[in-house]
Protein backbone atom coordinates (compact mmCIF):
# COMPACT_ATOMS: atom_id res chain seq x y z
CA UNK A 1 0.00 0.00 0.00
CA UNK A 2 2.83 2.37 0.65
CA UNK A 3 3.33 2.52 -3.47
CA UNK A 4 0.26 3.88 -3.89
CA UNK A 5 -1.78 6.86 -2.40
CA UNK A 6 -3.97 5.75 0.50
CA UNK A 7 -7.61 5.75 -0.61
CA UNK A 8 -9.87 7.10 2.65
CA UNK A 9 -13.72 7.86 2.84
CA UNK A 10 -14.76 10.84 5.07
CA UNK A 11 -18.22 10.59 6.38
CA UNK A 12 -19.28 13.89 7.63
CA UNK A 13 -23.00 14.85 8.94
CA UNK A 14 -21.59 18.21 7.26
CA UNK A 15 -18.48 19.67 6.18
CA UNK A 16 -18.87 23.29 7.01
CA UNK A 17 -15.72 24.60 8.69
CA UNK A 18 -16.21 23.85 12.97
CA UNK A 19 -13.98 21.87 15.25
CA UNK A 20 -14.21 18.47 13.72
CA UNK A 21 -13.81 19.93 9.69
CA UNK A 22 -10.77 21.95 10.87
CA UNK A 23 -8.85 18.89 12.03
CA UNK A 24 -9.84 16.82 9.31
CA UNK A 25 -8.73 19.50 7.16
CA UNK A 26 -5.21 19.54 9.07
CA UNK A 27 -5.04 15.95 8.91
CA UNK A 28 -6.06 15.84 4.86
CA UNK A 29 -3.21 18.54 4.02
CA UNK A 30 -0.72 16.55 6.45
CA UNK A 31 -0.51 14.10 4.90
CA UNK A 32 -0.61 15.85 1.22
CA UNK A 33 0.48 13.24 -2.00
CA UNK A 34 0.40 10.21 0.37
CA UNK A 35 -3.02 10.20 0.11
CA UNK A 36 -6.82 10.71 -1.67
CA UNK A 37 -10.02 11.52 -0.23
CA UNK A 38 -13.28 11.46 -0.82
CA UNK A 39 -15.75 13.50 1.05
CA UNK A 40 -19.82 13.10 1.82
CA UNK A 41 -22.06 14.41 4.15
CA UNK A 42 -25.39 14.22 4.92
CA UNK A 43 -26.09 17.66 4.13
CA UNK A 44 -24.47 17.97 0.93
CA UNK A 45 -24.65 21.30 0.61
CA UNK A 46 -22.24 22.62 3.92
CA UNK A 47 -18.88 21.93 2.59
CA UNK A 48 -17.40 25.60 3.37
CA UNK A 49 -14.58 23.61 5.02
CA UNK A 50 -12.67 23.01 1.64
CA UNK A 51 -11.90 26.41 1.29
CA UNK A 52 -9.26 25.29 4.21
CA UNK A 53 -7.69 22.38 2.30
CA UNK A 54 -4.32 22.95 0.95
CA UNK A 55 -3.40 23.24 -3.14
CA UNK A 56 -2.06 19.47 -4.03
CA UNK A 57 -4.56 18.21 -1.59
CA UNK A 58 -5.84 15.94 -3.78
CA UNK A 59 -10.27 15.32 -2.11
CA UNK A 60 -13.13 15.27 -4.40
CA UNK A 61 -16.81 15.42 -3.05
CA UNK A 62 -18.84 13.27 -5.56
CA UNK A 63 -22.34 13.95 -6.10
CA UNK A 64 -23.24 10.59 -6.86
CA UNK A 65 -22.66 9.07 -3.84
CA UNK A 66 -25.54 7.29 -1.42
CA UNK A 67 -26.90 9.20 1.07
CA UNK A 68 -25.72 9.30 4.63
CA UNK A 69 -29.25 10.64 6.05
CA UNK A 70 -32.63 8.90 5.87
CA UNK A 71 -34.05 5.92 7.61
CA UNK A 72 -31.53 3.07 8.38
CA UNK A 73 -33.02 0.69 5.56
CA UNK A 74 -30.89 -2.54 5.06
CA UNK A 75 -31.18 -1.25 1.33
CA UNK A 76 -29.85 2.08 1.92
CA UNK A 77 -27.21 0.50 4.29
CA UNK A 78 -26.32 -1.84 1.55
CA UNK A 79 -25.93 0.57 -0.83
CA UNK A 80 -23.48 2.78 1.66
CA UNK A 81 -21.90 -0.39 2.14
CA UNK A 82 -20.97 -1.75 -1.67
CA UNK A 83 -19.38 2.41 -1.59
CA UNK A 84 -16.85 1.63 1.01
CA UNK A 85 -15.42 -1.19 -1.21
CA UNK A 86 -13.88 1.45 -3.59
CA UNK A 87 -11.35 2.82 -0.42
CA UNK A 88 -8.39 1.64 1.92
CA UNK A 89 -10.07 3.55 4.96
CA UNK A 90 -13.18 4.62 5.83
CA UNK A 91 -13.18 7.43 8.80
CA UNK A 92 -16.82 8.57 9.71
CA UNK A 93 -17.62 11.84 12.09
CA UNK A 94 -20.59 11.97 14.76
CA UNK A 95 -23.76 10.92 14.70
CA UNK A 96 -24.61 12.41 11.62
CA UNK A 97 -22.62 9.81 9.80
CA UNK A 98 -23.40 6.92 11.74
CA UNK A 99 -25.16 4.78 9.59
CA UNK A 100 -21.51 4.45 7.79
CA UNK A 101 -20.79 2.39 10.90
CA UNK A 102 -23.70 0.61 10.77
CA UNK A 103 -23.62 -0.29 7.19
CA UNK A 104 -20.48 -2.06 8.36
CA UNK A 105 -21.39 -3.68 11.03
CA UNK A 106 -24.15 -5.18 9.18
CA UNK A 107 -22.43 -5.99 6.17
CA UNK A 108 -18.33 -5.37 6.91
CA UNK A 109 -17.60 -9.27 6.64
CA UNK A 110 -20.00 -10.35 3.78
CA UNK A 111 -18.26 -7.32 1.78
CA UNK A 112 -14.60 -7.63 2.88
CA UNK A 113 -14.88 -4.16 3.96
CA UNK A 114 -12.09 -2.02 4.60
CA UNK A 115 -11.07 -0.92 8.42
CA UNK A 116 -13.14 2.05 9.58
CA UNK A 117 -12.36 4.29 12.34
CA UNK A 118 -15.37 6.68 13.99
CA UNK A 119 -15.43 9.76 15.53
CA UNK A 120 -16.95 11.45 18.66
CA UNK A 121 -16.64 14.62 19.08
CA UNK A 122 -20.14 16.23 20.80
CA UNK A 123 -23.53 16.79 20.67
CA UNK A 124 -26.05 18.74 18.59
CA UNK A 125 -28.89 20.79 20.45
CA UNK A 126 -31.05 17.72 20.78
CA UNK A 127 -28.45 15.75 23.02
CA UNK A 128 -26.84 19.05 24.66
CA UNK A 129 -28.83 18.41 27.85
CA UNK A 130 -28.60 14.55 28.13
CA UNK A 131 -28.42 11.38 25.49
CA UNK A 132 -30.88 9.86 24.01
CA UNK A 133 -31.35 6.23 24.38
CA UNK A 134 -32.34 5.27 21.35
CA UNK A 135 -28.91 6.57 20.27
CA UNK A 136 -27.36 5.24 22.99
CA UNK A 137 -28.45 1.59 21.71
CA UNK A 138 -27.57 2.06 18.11
CA UNK A 139 -23.95 3.28 18.91
CA UNK A 140 -23.66 0.27 21.21
CA UNK A 141 -24.83 -2.12 18.35
CA UNK A 142 -22.75 -0.48 15.54
CA UNK A 143 -19.69 0.63 17.41
CA UNK A 144 -18.00 -2.95 17.33
CA UNK A 145 -17.40 -2.42 13.79
CA UNK A 146 -15.11 0.09 14.37
CA UNK A 147 -11.48 -0.38 14.50
CA UNK A 148 -11.72 2.39 17.29
CA UNK A 149 -13.81 4.84 18.31
CA UNK A 150 -11.79 8.28 18.71
CA UNK A 151 -12.72 10.99 21.30
CA UNK A 152 -11.33 14.42 22.01
CA UNK A 153 -11.85 14.69 25.49
CA UNK A 154 -12.07 12.99 29.11
CA UNK A 155 -16.15 13.65 29.22
CA UNK A 156 -16.89 11.98 25.81
CA UNK A 157 -13.79 8.92 27.07
CA UNK A 158 -16.34 8.22 30.22
CA UNK A 159 -19.45 8.71 27.89
CA UNK A 160 -17.98 5.91 25.36
CA UNK A 161 -16.81 3.75 28.30
CA UNK A 162 -20.51 4.07 30.48
CA UNK A 163 -23.59 4.89 28.19
CA UNK A 164 -21.65 3.22 25.04
CA UNK A 165 -19.74 0.23 26.86
CA UNK A 166 -16.96 0.20 25.23
CA UNK A 167 -13.74 -1.61 25.97
CA UNK A 168 -10.91 0.75 27.20
CA UNK A 169 -8.70 -0.95 24.44
CA UNK A 170 -11.44 0.36 21.74
CA UNK A 171 -11.19 3.83 22.79
CA UNK A 172 -8.70 6.30 21.40
CA UNK A 173 -8.72 9.56 23.41
CA UNK A 174 -6.52 12.34 20.93
CA UNK A 175 -7.15 15.39 22.36
CA UNK A 176 -7.23 18.07 19.47
CA UNK A 177 -4.17 20.50 18.42
CA UNK A 178 -3.46 23.59 15.91
CA UNK A 179 -0.46 25.22 14.57
CA UNK A 180 -0.29 26.90 17.38
CA UNK A 181 3.41 28.75 16.16
CA UNK A 182 1.03 30.56 13.30
CA UNK A 183 -0.82 32.50 16.18
CA UNK A 184 2.92 34.14 17.23
CA UNK A 185 2.21 37.14 14.55
CA UNK A 186 -0.14 39.98 15.22
CA UNK A 187 -2.90 40.22 12.60
CA UNK A 188 -3.61 42.82 9.90
CA UNK A 189 -5.85 45.63 11.27
CA UNK A 190 -8.34 45.08 8.66
CA UNK A 191 -7.84 41.07 8.98
CA UNK A 192 -12.27 41.17 10.07
CA UNK A 193 -13.95 42.58 7.13
CA UNK A 194 -15.96 45.55 8.75
CA UNK A 195 -14.32 46.17 12.04
CA UNK A 196 -12.81 48.85 12.29
CA UNK A 197 -11.34 49.71 15.92
CA UNK A 198 -12.27 52.18 17.83
CA UNK A 199 -10.03 54.22 20.76
CA UNK A 200 -10.70 52.14 23.98
CA UNK A 201 -13.00 50.07 21.80
CA UNK A 202 -13.19 46.30 23.70
CA UNK A 203 -13.49 43.60 21.30
CA UNK A 204 -15.39 40.20 22.42
CA UNK A 205 -15.08 37.47 19.87
CA UNK A 206 -15.88 34.31 19.16
CA UNK A 207 -15.89 31.80 16.24
CA UNK A 208 -18.66 28.94 15.83
CA UNK A 209 -20.97 27.35 13.22
CA UNK A 210 -23.72 29.15 13.97
CA UNK A 211 -26.20 26.12 15.37
CA UNK A 212 -28.32 26.27 18.06
CA UNK A 213 -25.70 24.02 20.58
CA UNK A 214 -23.86 26.95 20.01
CA UNK A 215 -26.12 29.41 22.12
CA UNK A 216 -24.97 32.32 20.59
CA UNK A 217 -27.92 34.66 21.43
CA UNK A 218 -27.02 33.38 25.08
CA UNK A 219 -24.06 36.01 24.38
CA UNK A 220 -25.15 38.37 22.59
CA UNK A 221 -27.65 38.72 25.45
CA UNK A 222 -24.68 38.91 28.00
CA UNK A 223 -22.52 41.07 25.78
CA UNK A 224 -25.72 43.50 25.48
CA UNK A 225 -25.72 43.39 29.58
CA UNK A 226 -22.30 44.51 29.82
CA UNK A 227 -21.42 47.90 31.60
CA UNK A 228 -19.13 48.40 29.23
CA UNK A 229 -20.87 50.49 25.98
CA UNK A 230 -18.03 50.92 24.37
CA UNK A 231 -17.54 47.25 23.59
CA UNK A 232 -18.02 45.36 20.21
CA UNK A 233 -19.17 42.00 19.65
CA UNK A 234 -17.81 40.30 16.74
CA UNK A 235 -19.41 36.45 15.60
CA UNK A 236 -17.12 34.62 12.51
CA UNK A 237 -18.85 32.40 11.26
CA UNK A 238 -21.60 30.10 8.75
CA UNK A 239 -24.93 28.02 9.75
CA UNK A 240 -28.37 27.99 10.19
CA UNK A 241 -28.76 30.56 13.37
CA UNK A 242 -27.74 33.91 11.51
CA UNK A 243 -30.74 35.51 11.55
CA UNK A 244 -32.18 34.37 15.15
CA UNK A 245 -28.60 35.79 16.48
CA UNK A 246 -29.54 39.25 14.06
CA UNK A 247 -33.06 39.25 15.71
CA UNK A 248 -31.38 38.86 19.28
CA UNK A 249 -28.96 41.67 18.41
CA UNK A 250 -31.74 43.64 17.23
CA UNK A 251 -34.28 42.63 20.33
CA UNK A 252 -31.35 43.24 23.06
CA UNK A 253 -30.46 47.03 21.34
CA UNK A 254 -27.12 46.48 20.06
CA UNK A 255 -27.46 45.41 16.77
CA UNK A 256 -25.07 48.42 15.61
CA UNK A 257 -22.44 46.92 18.22
CA UNK A 258 -22.39 43.43 16.41
CA UNK A 259 -20.90 42.49 13.71
CA UNK A 260 -21.01 38.81 12.00
CA UNK A 261 -18.79 39.19 8.74
CA UNK A 262 -19.38 35.17 8.19
CA UNK A 263 -16.69 32.66 7.45
CA UNK A 264 -12.98 33.48 7.52
CA UNK A 265 -10.92 30.54 6.88
CA UNK A 266 -7.69 31.16 8.53
CA UNK A 267 -7.83 31.76 12.36
CA UNK A 268 -4.27 32.52 13.25
CA UNK A 269 -5.09 35.62 10.79
CA UNK A 270 -7.45 37.75 12.68
CA UNK A 271 -8.41 36.04 16.50
CA UNK A 272 -5.62 38.58 18.01
CA UNK A 273 -7.80 41.27 16.97
CA UNK A 274 -10.38 40.28 19.55
CA UNK A 275 -9.71 41.10 23.85
CA UNK A 276 -11.82 38.35 24.81
CA UNK A 277 -12.73 34.83 23.55
CA UNK A 278 -16.06 34.14 24.05
CA UNK A 279 -17.57 30.51 23.98
CA UNK A 280 -21.44 30.08 25.23
CA UNK A 281 -22.31 26.90 23.89
CA UNK A 282 -24.42 24.38 25.83
CA UNK A 283 -22.68 21.51 24.60
CA UNK A 284 -18.59 21.42 23.72
CA UNK A 285 -16.20 18.75 24.31
CA UNK A 286 -12.88 19.86 23.51
CA UNK A 287 -13.45 22.86 21.31
CA UNK A 288 -10.84 23.92 18.76
CA UNK A 289 -12.13 27.69 18.52
CA UNK A 290 -10.94 28.21 22.23
CA UNK A 291 -7.21 26.21 21.55
CA UNK A 292 -7.11 28.80 19.14
CA UNK A 293 -7.73 31.78 21.23
CA UNK A 294 -5.60 30.87 23.98
CA UNK A 295 -2.45 30.48 20.93
CA UNK A 296 -3.58 33.83 20.18
CA UNK A 297 -2.96 35.23 23.86
CA UNK A 298 -6.51 35.75 24.66
CA UNK A 299 -8.46 35.36 27.86
CA UNK A 300 -11.62 33.58 27.70
CA UNK A 301 -14.78 33.61 29.27
CA UNK A 302 -16.91 29.87 28.31
CA UNK A 303 -19.56 27.76 29.78
CA UNK A 304 -18.22 25.05 31.66
CA UNK A 305 -18.89 22.38 29.11
CA UNK A 306 -16.92 19.07 27.66
CA UNK A 307 -13.50 19.59 29.21
CA UNK A 308 -13.40 23.80 29.04
CA UNK A 309 -12.58 24.10 32.44
CA UNK A 310 -9.23 22.14 32.63
CA UNK A 311 -8.34 23.82 28.97
CA UNK A 312 -8.16 26.64 30.30
CA UNK A 313 -4.95 27.73 32.37
CA UNK A 314 -5.77 27.26 35.65
CA UNK A 315 -5.72 31.52 36.34
CA UNK A 316 -8.33 31.42 33.42
CA UNK A 317 -10.41 29.11 34.95
CA UNK A 318 -12.61 31.58 37.32
CA UNK A 319 -13.72 32.69 34.31
CA UNK A 320 -15.34 29.30 33.29
CA UNK A 321 -19.24 29.98 34.24
CA UNK A 322 -22.22 27.41 34.31
CA UNK A 323 -24.40 27.57 31.11
CA UNK A 324 -27.52 28.89 32.93
CA UNK A 325 -25.79 31.70 34.61
CA UNK A 326 -26.08 34.22 32.17
CA UNK A 327 -25.29 37.27 34.83
CA UNK A 328 -22.01 35.15 35.66
CA UNK A 329 -20.87 35.31 32.04
CA UNK A 330 -21.88 38.96 31.92
CA UNK A 331 -19.97 39.61 35.03
CA UNK A 332 -16.86 37.62 33.94
CA UNK A 333 -17.08 40.08 30.71
CA UNK A 334 -17.21 42.89 32.31
CA UNK A 335 -14.43 41.65 35.40
CA UNK A 336 -11.83 41.50 31.80
CA UNK A 337 -13.23 44.82 30.14
CA UNK A 338 -12.42 46.70 33.13
CA UNK A 339 -8.76 45.22 34.01
CA UNK A 340 -6.19 45.22 30.84
CA UNK A 341 -3.71 43.92 33.58
CA UNK A 342 -6.00 40.64 33.92
CA UNK A 343 -6.60 40.16 30.15
CA UNK A 344 -2.73 40.27 30.08
CA UNK A 345 -1.94 38.09 32.21
CA UNK A 346 -4.87 35.45 31.47
CA UNK A 347 -4.03 35.70 27.83
CA UNK A 348 0.08 34.73 28.60
CA UNK A 349 -0.81 32.14 30.61
CA UNK A 350 -3.12 30.69 27.93
CA UNK A 351 -0.71 30.82 25.56
CA UNK A 352 1.89 28.89 26.97
CA UNK A 353 -0.83 26.43 27.87
CA UNK A 354 -1.07 25.99 24.17
CA UNK A 355 1.97 25.76 23.26
CA UNK A 356 2.78 23.43 25.61
CA UNK A 357 -0.02 20.67 25.29
CA UNK A 358 -2.16 21.54 22.40
CA UNK A 359 0.17 22.09 19.40
CA UNK A 360 -0.72 19.75 16.27
CA UNK A 361 2.02 17.56 15.52
CA UNK A 362 1.61 15.68 18.39
CA UNK A 363 -2.03 15.33 17.29
CA UNK A 364 -1.41 14.53 13.80
CA UNK A 365 1.56 11.79 14.80
CA UNK A 366 -1.09 10.11 17.20
CA UNK A 367 -4.09 10.09 14.48
CA UNK A 368 -1.39 8.42 11.40
CA UNK A 369 -0.28 5.97 14.11
CA UNK A 370 -4.02 5.18 14.51
CA UNK A 371 -4.49 5.14 10.53
CA UNK A 372 -1.36 2.94 9.84
CA UNK A 373 -2.62 0.09 12.62
CA UNK A 374 -6.30 0.10 11.16
CA UNK A 375 -4.59 -0.33 7.88
CA UNK A 376 -2.08 -2.91 9.56
CA UNK A 377 0.78 -1.36 7.20
CA UNK A 378 3.20 0.63 9.65
CA UNK A 379 4.60 1.62 6.08
CA UNK A 380 1.86 3.58 5.07
CA UNK A 381 1.50 7.35 4.24
CA UNK A 382 6.25 6.83 4.09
Amino acid sequence: MASRPVRILHAHSTFSLGGKEARAVVLMNALGERAEHVVITSMPGEISAREAIAAGTRVAFPADAPALAGPPSPARLLRLARYMRGFDLVLSYNWGAFDAVMARRLFGPMLGLPPLIHHEDGFNADEANGLLASRNLYRRIGLPAAYRLVVPSRRLEAIALGEWRQKPARVARIPNGIAVELYRNEPAPDAIPGLERRAGEIVVGTIAGLRPVKNLPRLVRAFAAMRNRQSRLVIVGTGPESETIAAEARRCRVADRVLMPGFLPNPSEYAGLFDIFALSSDSEQFPISLIEAMAAGLPAVATAVGDVRSIVAADNQPMIVEPGDEAAFTAALDTLAERPDLRRALGRSNRERARADYDEERMIAMHLALYRGALGDPEAFA
